[in-house]
């Protein structure tokens, strides 16, 4: 179990530090405001009194910045709870089986397989490569429409087996019409660890990379 990248606190301690010096700030010369317009209102002449429209007018102005600041602060606050409330999420995944969009999977004891959604039936050229993107296999498959399991027992095209790790597909398929087919291709694995690095977390199924939001469906095993 990995979860790595949790360095969202800095950050957070930054932006509340620099909310805090603006809130004193404008605090501070609020204080100011005031004491000068009381000074002038005690050695105001009679017959030259300040204008008073003017005097609320400038009230308000001040009132209404210390408390965007106010608001500003609590936004900061929110956002902080929000991602902290993300990534308990996102480690509540680990140990837990998902399906997500995408084209890699992990071949492991001689097995590795991708789920499929294609347009139409026809008949597709697979291509497997391996993490470096070297070609490993090349297949035909029959593709039925609609969802469908590709499996394959990591063969590679010279006859040996490939070793586990990581293997992605592209799939090139053609229907009895000659038509070109869209299959769509999702992966599915246990997680086994979070990274936090990213805006996102990022799900790991060993050193597949999986965002939080490509998931389609969780399982998790008694």
């Amino acid at each position: 179990m990995a979860v790595s990248g949790v360095n969202g606190s800095s950050n957070s301690s930054g932006t509340s530090s620099s909310s805090s010096s603006s809130s004193s700030s404008i605090a501070g010369n609020f204080d100011q405001f005031l004491l000068l317009l009381t000074t002038q209102l005690k050695n105001q002449s009679p017959l030259d009194p300040m204008d008073t429209n003017q005097f609320t007018a400038q009230l308000v102005q001040f009132a209404g910045v210390e408390q965007q600041l106010k608001t500003n602060d609590t936004l900061s606050s929110l956002l902080s709870l929000s991602a902290a409330g993300t990534a308990t999420n996102a480690v509540g995944f680990i140990g837990a089986t998902i399906t997500a969009d995408g084209a890699t999977t992990r071949l492991a004891n001689g097995s590795a397989s991708w789920k499929v959604n294609a347009s139409a039936a026809g008949t597709a050229t697979v291509t497997i490569k391996d993490a470096n993107g070297n070609v490993v296999q090349t297949m035909t498959r029959s593709l039925s429409a609609g969802d469908q399991t590709l499996s394959w027992d990591g063969s590679t095209s010279i006859g040996t087996k490939a070793p586990d790790g990581e293997y992605s597909i592209t799939i090139d398929g053609r229907s009895v019409a000659g038509d070109a087919i869209t299959a769509k291709t999702q992966i599915s694995g246990l997680v086994d660890g979070v990274d936090f690095t990213s805006s996102i977390p990022v799900l790991k199924i060993g050193g597949i990379s999986v965002p939080i939001d490509k998931v389609k469906s969780v399982v998790r095993g008694e």
